[in-house]
C-alpha cells in the first residue's frame, strides 16, 4: 500500500472532497486524522472509515483560529508522534457577487477560512515535519486559482494566494525532504457546487458547457490527485499546482 503506517491528517473532511480524500488515503494504509468544524459531518466520516476496518479518529477544528489548529497538531504529535502528509481541504465559497458589492465582512471570512487557515496549518504541520525530515503537505485550491472567476473575486484571490503559498513554501522546505504541492479542482459534484445550483442554476449549466470533457468532476477523482501527491510515486513533484479540471483552465 502506498501510505502503509503513515499518519496523514484531512481537514474539512466532513464531506465532499475532503471526505472522499481521508477514504483514498485510508485505502493506502494510512491512519487518518479526520478535522472540520463540522462535528456531524466529520463524525460520519470517521465512521465511515472505521467501520470499513481502517484507523482514523476526529478531531474538531477551525482552521482560521490558531489556538485550535495548533491544538490539532499537539494532539496527533502526542498521539501518533509524527505527521506524514496534511491535506489542507477546509474552505468556504462565499456567495456570487460583483466586486463593487462585496461586505467587507464577506470578503474577511472568505480569507481568514480559505487563506489564513491554509497557512495556519502548514504553520503548525511543519514543525513535527522538519523534526522527522519528511513530509507531504497537499493544499487544495482551485481552477479559480489559476484563473478568474467572474462574480467570485473574493473566493478567486483567496485561492490564488493559496497556490501562491504552495509555491513559495515549496521552496523553502525543499531541501528538508518535505514536499509541498496543490491541486486545482474544477467544478465537482460537491455540497458547495449544489448551493451554487439552487441560486443560479443557468451559471453551472453554463460552467458545465465550458468544460471541454461537459460534465463535472468526482470528490473520488479529485481524492486520487491529492493521494498522488501524498505518496512517494510523485517524490520528485513540489511546488506544482495540478489543475484537475476536466480540462477548463486550457480551453
Amino acid at each position: 500500500m502506498k501510505l502503509e503506517n503513515r499518519i496523514a491528517l484531512v481537514t474539512g473532511a466532513a464531506s465532499g472532497i475532503g471526505r472522499a480524500s481521508a477514504l483514498a488515503l485510508a485505502t493506502e494504509g494510512a491512519t487518518v486524522i479526520v478535522s472540520d468544524v463540522n462535528t456531524k459531518g466529520g463524525e460520519e466520516t470517521t465512521r465511515q472509515l472505521t467501520d470499513t476496518g481502517h484507523e482514523a479518529i476526529f478531531i474538531p477544528c477551525d482552521v482560521s483560529r490558531a489556538v485550535q489548529v495548533e491544538s490539532l497538531i499537539r494532539r496527533i504529535v502526542s498521539s501518533y508522534g509524527r505527521l506524514d502528509c496534511a491535506v489542507n481541504n477546509a474552505g468556504v465559497s462565499g456567495d456570487l457577487t460583483p466586486t463593487d458589492l462585496r461586505e467587507e465582512a464577506a470578503w474577511d471570512m472568505l480569507m481568514n477560512v480559505n487563506l489564513k487557515g491554509v497557512w495556519l496549518s502548514m504553520k503548525y504541520e511543519l514543525a513535527p515535519m522538519l523534526e522527522q525530515s519528511r513530509g507531504s503537505i497537499v493544499n487544495v485550491a482551485s481552477a479559480a486559482g489559476l484563473v478568474g472567476f467572474r462574480y467570485g473575486s473574493a473566493y478567486s484571490a483567496s485561492k490564488h494566494g493559496v497556490v501562491g503559498l504552495t509555491r513559495s513554501a515549496a521552496l523553502e522546505y525543499a531541501r528538508k525532504n518535505i514536499r509541498v504541492n496543490a491541486v486545482c479542482p474544477g467544478f465537482t459534484e460537491t455540497a458547495m457546487v449544489s448551493e451554487m445550483n439552487v441560486a443560479n442554476p443557468k451559471m453551472v449549466e453554463a460552467t458545465i458547457n465550458a468544460i471541454p470533457m461537459r460534465r463535472l468532476g468526482a470528490p473520488a477523482e479529485i481524492a486520487q490527485a491529492i493521494l498522488w501527491l501524498c505518496s512517494d510515486d510523485s517524490s520528485f513533484v513540489t511546488g506544482h499546482a495540478m489543475a484537475v479540471d476536466g480540462g477548463t483552465v486550457v480551453a
